[in-house]
């Protein structure tokens, strides 16, 4: 069966490149660019693995994972977490996260995150 990730991220131009890139993988891919629509998105898609940027516009990705983490229908949905902003590894570590990758990452280093949870 195909791991299904949800990529949440206001940015369209990264996205797009990494939906692409992972549907090559044979990955199932569905995104959403505002965080406020993830709940009834994973809800309706039923993602394995969650990549979520931490700060969006409208949306703060911090507190998302914490609320995807409490929730018993949604607390073993692996979360990696992204971003550009120095420190932002430790945020996510105390949101819940299971992992972090720092914007802009090579392909191969996100990849080698995606095999630890497959």
């Amino acid at each position: 069966m195909n791991k299904r990730i949800l990529i949440v991220d206001d940015d369209v131009d990264i996205i797009e490149p990494l939906s692409l890139l992972l549907e090559r993988k044979g990955y199932t891919i569905a995104s959403i660019t505002k965080g406020k629509e993830i709940y009834e998105r994973v809800k309706n898609f039923k993602p394995d693995l969650i990549l979520l940027d931490i700060l969006m516009s409208g949306s703060d990705g911090r507190v998302i994972c914490k609320r995807l983490k409490k929730d018993q229908l949604t607390k073993k949905i692996t979360i990696i977490m992204m971003s550009a902003h120095p420190g932002a590894d430790k945020d996510s570590e105390r949101a819940g996260a299971d992992d972090f990758i720092a914007k802009p990452f090579e392909v191969e280093d996100l990849f080698t995150i995606l095999q630890k949870y497959s």
